[in-house]
């Protein structure tokens, strides 16, 4: 009797165990919704499109872009935090609403560090500062010796307020003691756009948006936010080899899911897209654009989330630069 109750027990057990196999390996059974941040055209929908096109045949499903525009990103973020945990909704996010929201609104919407968990790092890279071909200016220092000579006159736009282009120009000011005023878009391409016409004079953002312009001769690169040469592009100096000893502000972007996500979902998803990041097609991909792929685990992410918040509230704090 107790030699038959233990085999039932035992089968019973690996028929429960076989039923849990294919519940973990039934993931994805339908289409995965992807937000971005940003606009078509922008560096966080490139980076996006790229991914979703090489996990969706490893995963067996596809995987839908879906742009939700506006607030420097938090709508999109704000969406995926409050979508169900079930590994259906993602988002692909970026530091401003991920690690500088959080000291810049007096209400953000969700908690960055508990209504989301981290996936994977999708790109890291500097920031490219960029003025429009017409202003008289060949390098950072003879900009900023321009801009100290005609204060207020100057108008910088950024990718939206709260981003890291609009950070970094912040940080710029106050480390050169600049008046410049900030005009905010909802993305780079809008912010390039208005560079290229001259109706803003200054930007920094990641370069996919800009070597196109800068190609075609309507604005000009002055400098890298890196403390290092961009390795995508190495002729163009550093701010802080330029005249601004120490500065570096990086971009970052990362996939992001609803918090509560059960481990093995975001490790699949973990898995796939880490893949994608170091295979030679993306990585091309990417690098055409002007970004560097970077990958790793998810706590790789939520080390950097950490710690860019860290760094950055003083920063935000001495520049006065909160949204409401």
């Amino acid at each position: 009797m107790t030699r038959q109750f233990t085999t039932f027990t035992k089968l019973a057990l690996l028929a429960l165990a076989c039923i849990g196999d294919a519940g973990a390996q039934a993931y994805p059974a339908r289409p995965i919704r992807f937000l971005m941040t940003a606009p078509a055209g922008s560096s966080i929908d490139v980076i996006g499109r790229i991914l979703a096109d090489k996990i969706k045949d490893p995963l067996g499903q596809p995987i839908l872009v879906e742009n939700r525009v506006g607030a420097g990103g938090t709508i999109a973020t704000d969406a995926a935090a409050k979508a169900a945990p079930d590994g259906y909704t993602m988002v692909l996010s970026f530091n401003g609403p991920l690690a500088f929201g959080p000291h810049m609104y007096r209400k953000l919407p969700y908690d960055p560090f508990k209504d989301l968990a981290p996936v994977i790092i999708t790109t890291s890279q500097p920031n490219l500062l960029a003025v429009n071909a017409a202003l008289p200016v060949k390098n950072l220092r003879e900009l900023l010796d321009f801009a100290k000579k005609n204060p207020g006159k100057l108008n910088y736009g950024s990718v939206g307020a709260g981003s890291s282009s609009h950070l970094t120009m912040e940080l710029m000011k106050m480390d050169a003691g600049l008046f410049i005023v900030h005009i905010p878009f909802n993305g780079s391409p809008p912010a390039a756009a208005s560079l290229a016409a001259g109706d803003t004079q200054l930007l920094f953002t990641v370069p996919t948006a800009l070597t196109p312009l800068i190609q075609a001769g309507k604005v000009r690169a002055l400098a890298v936010s890196g403390v290092k040469r961009y390795s995508v592009m190495p002729d163009i100096p550093t701010l802080a080899e330029s005249g601004l000893p120490k500065f570096e502000a990086i971009a970052w972007n990362g996939v992001l899911v609803p918090g509560g996500t059960p481990r093995p979902i975001i490790d699949k998803l973990n898995h796939e897209m880490d893949i994608a990041l170091k295979s030679a097609d993306v990585r091309k991909k990417l690098n055409d654009a002007g970004l560097d792929p970077v990958g790793g685990t998810p706590e790789d992410l939520a080390k950097l989330m950490r710690s860019e918040s860290d760094k950055w509230a003083p920063v935000i704090k001495r520049t006065g630069a909160t949204i409401d």
